[in-house]
């Protein structure tokens, strides 16, 4: 009998090994049957991801309409998050979810006070550590929002600096090649996707509409607080002023770029070996010597020569 459990048990996660392999495989395979059908038919697959994300911020929007009750409560509550700051956070972040200052304010208290309901629930409910949720629930609830804004502003922009000096390259070639700089920018941005694509697909927006293109290029400084990204912008209005031609521009800041990134991999990479040996010192080694000084008492006490047998 328990020869035909551990058999049923084996068979059981067998299966299992089978089933995920094979649902990996349709995921592979559809992954790519959406990219011939998109290439084929020449479907734009950012299309349908920008549509994703508008119609999960009109989820979240139906969901957070009760923070909307607690805006004027949450302006006057604004520790850690004061109205401008808020705005930065957002613009940086690209407002995925389309919220505004004041409902981002107001979902602050929304949430503490979920939390501190939820801290109470658990207090009745008799759930261990539920003198700590009451007080610890609300202070959660109220900070998730700050920390998830500014962490979704921070990963936007090392996007746009991973992507920065490929887009910068094939701008480059493009302009080399005779093509102006409004064409090279709506023809690069379609092989491109994430936020360096929304950013310049805003920026054409804008020069079509007839904003002028030095204040184009201002706002986009204004979404953006990337280094190297404020460096390409800058030296853009530059050349705007000075005539300085445009494809020169782009070459020299993609080359300039790499070497930062460069530098920053050297600089990260000797950062390393002191933050081994801290763990190495403070960690393997007592660690390594306890092991050893408790065999050794060990077989003091339980060994053939142990000390109890010479009494």
């Amino acid at each position: 009998m328990d020869a035909l459990i551990i058999l049923s048990i084996i068979a059981f996660w067998f299966c299992c090994l089978i089933a995920m392999k094979h649902f990996w495989s349709f995921l592979r395979e559809k992954r790519y049957a959406i990219d011939h059908v998109a290439d084929v038919t020449h479907i734009d697959p950012f299309e349908k991801k920008v549509k994703k994300k508008n119609r999960r911020a009109e989820l979240f929007s139906r969901i957070t309409n009760y923070a909307d009750d607690f805006a004027d409560l949450g302006q006057r509550i604004n520790f850690f998050s004061e109205n401008h700051m808020v705005e930065e956070w957002l613009r940086k972040s690209g407002n995925p979810l389309k919220l505004t200052v004041s409902r981002f304010q107001g979902l602050k208290i929304f949430l503490f006070i979920i939390g501190f309901f939820s801290g109470l629930l658990s207090m009745v409910i008799g759930l261990p550590f539920s003198q700590y949720m009451i007080i610890f629930n609300p202070v959660i609830g109220y900070f998730i929002p700050i920390l998830l804004i500014r962490r979704e502003a921070k990963k936007r922009q090392a996007l746009i600096r991973r992507d920065l000096p490929d887009f910068m390259d094939t701008v480059s070639t493009s302009l080399q090649a005779g093509v102006s700089l409004d064409h090279a920018l709506r023809e690069v941005i379609r092989y491109f996707d994430g936020p360096i694509r929304e950013e310049f697909t805003r920026f054409n927006q804008e020069i079509d509409l007839g904003v002028p293109r030095e204040k184009a290029y201002r706002e986009l400084l204004k979404r953006n607080d990337n280094d190297e990204f404020q460096s390409l912008i800058k030296a853009l209005i530059q050349g705007l002023d000075l005539g300085i031609p445009i494809a020169k521009t782009f070459k020299i800041q993609a080359d300039d770029l790499r070497q930062i990134r460069q530098e920053q991999v050297k600089e990260l990479a000797a950062k390393a070996s002191p933050k081994v040996t801290l763990v190495t010192t403070f960690l393997i080694a007592p660690v390594s010597i306890l092991m050893i000084a408790g065999l050794m008492i060990m077989n003091m006490l339980m060994g053939e020569n142990s000390i109890f047998k010479l009494f």
